[in-house]
């Protein structure tokens, strides 16, 4: 928070970040000889504001700026330290909120955005985001530096959009937290499933982002699509390691407080909706909804299957997808029986954006299975196998390959 706060008076991410890292060693110095302060929040920001006008002066950077500033600090010097502590709580949900959407700037490229993300918000180490998407510690350092400097050149103003850019500009927001939830949910690559701290740092930004935008009915959608999503993790991996598909779960592993809060937030979305002149669902509200399906049976064989149908139509409307169209099939093989999915299935075989998609020939080899045709299915199985890039995800693909022929 001390990062968000120090980046409003001096609109520059990196150098927040770099006054805030002063501050912090200054008090490993100073506080085991002279004591903890009362109030350490205010004290690391006032040692914060001061190394600001020394950077400031030192850079040149705006004399009007640097007047501000000097008059900022010369009008704290005779107030109490917990007054200093009450005017960064006054301001620190919006601080927060700025570095958000300065963090999720379009300007950055993906990769940049979900990295930057997590460093400045997420308060993950550079190492910490290497290992969790497996990629070298100094790519992950490269980006973040290219990140804070590509926001600096392109002189991104620190501020929280209005109007109808407000709307795109929250999307790029909720892009990125989707994404870091998903990698953490089912790992791209590498030998783990899951990536739970992945997941869990995800839902923390998402739960903050519900405090400051509690107006905006996306925000609880994407915060209960997943709130429910993480409620399956013990079940979704065994003992081993292995990965346990969504109807061969033990339900009872669920957890039951992240579904009523994910039920929850799914409820507060469709209330800020309602509130919103001509609102309708957004692409996370309708998966939320998705998943609450799933998360109100009781077995996976009482699942409201033909209202899955239904929402996955309107998510396919709302934004076409072979991805989404692929999900669609599942659930009317699951409605209406493995043929109609295979038929839907078929069609997808000839999109080129899903050519290198293992999930295809996984959910053809699936239907297939189930209509008996075990050979095919077992080579479908076997070319889901050889695309997919998690190792896990590969055993059991292979493990369904070798299934069908045993039959």
């Amino acid at each position: 928070m001390l990062i968000a706060a120090l980046a409003r008076i001096v609109r520059d991410v990196g150098l927040a970040e770099e006054l805030a890292q002063d501050a912090l060693v200054v008090a490993l110095e100073q506080w085991p000889l002279s004591g903890v302060p009362d109030n350490p929040g205010a004290w690391l920001m006032a040692t914060a504001k001061n190394r600001a006008i020394d950077a400031l002066r030192r850079n040149k950077v705006s004399e009007r700026k640097h007047r501000e500033l000097g008059r900022e600090i010369d009008s704290q010097q005779g107030k109490a330290m917990a007054d200093l502590d009450a005017e960064m709580d006054d301001d620190i949900g919006d601080d927060l909120l700025r570095l958000v959407f300065t963090a999720c700037h379009p300007v950055l490229s993906t990769e940049a955005r979900i990295a930057l993300t997590l460093r400045l918000v997420g308060g993950l180490t550079t190492e910490e985001i290497a290992r969790a998407f497996l990629v070298p510690e100094a790519t992950i350092a490269q980006r973040i530096v290219r990140a804070k400097r590509t926001l600096a050149e392109k002189r991104i103003p620190y501020e929280v959009p209005r109007g109808a850019e407000l709307a795109a500009r929250l999307s790029s927001v909720l892009d990125v937290i989707y994404l870091i939830f998903n990698e953490g949910y089912t790992a791209t690559s590498g030998d783990d499933w899951m990536r739970p701290a992945l997941c869990e740092d995800a839902l923390r930004l998402g739960r903050i982002l519900a405090e400051l935008a509690p107006q905006e009915p996306e925000v609880h959608g994407l915060t209960a699509l997943m709130e429910i999503q993480a409620s399956r993790s013990r079940a979704r991996v065994s003992a081993s390691g292995d990965p346990i598909l969504l109807l061969d779960q033990n339900r009872a592993f669920w957890d039951q407080l992240l579904v009523h809060r994910g039920l929850a937030a799914l409820d507060r979305a469709e209330k800020a909706r309602a509130e919103k002149p001509g609102g309708s669902q957004g692409q996370y509200t309708l998966q939320a909804s998705i998943a609450a399906c799933h998360a109100r049976a009781l077995t996976a064989n009482v699942t409201d299957w033909p209202r899955i149908v239904e929402l996955y139509t309107e998510l396919a409307r709302l934004t076409p997808s072979p991805v989404v169209e692929l999900n669609r099939a599942v659930a009317v093989a699951m409605a209406f029986g493995p043929a109609a999915g295979l038929e839907l299935v078929d069609i997808l075989r000839s999109e080129k954006l899903l050519e290198g998609y293992h999930l295809l020939p996984s959910v053809r080899g699936d239907l297939l299975s189930k209509l008996g045709r075990l050979e095919e299915a077992q080579a479908e199985f076997g070319r889901a196998a050889e695309l997919a890039r998690n190792s896990r995800e590969r055993d059991l693909l292979r493990d369904r390959a070798a299934s069908c022929g045993h039959r």
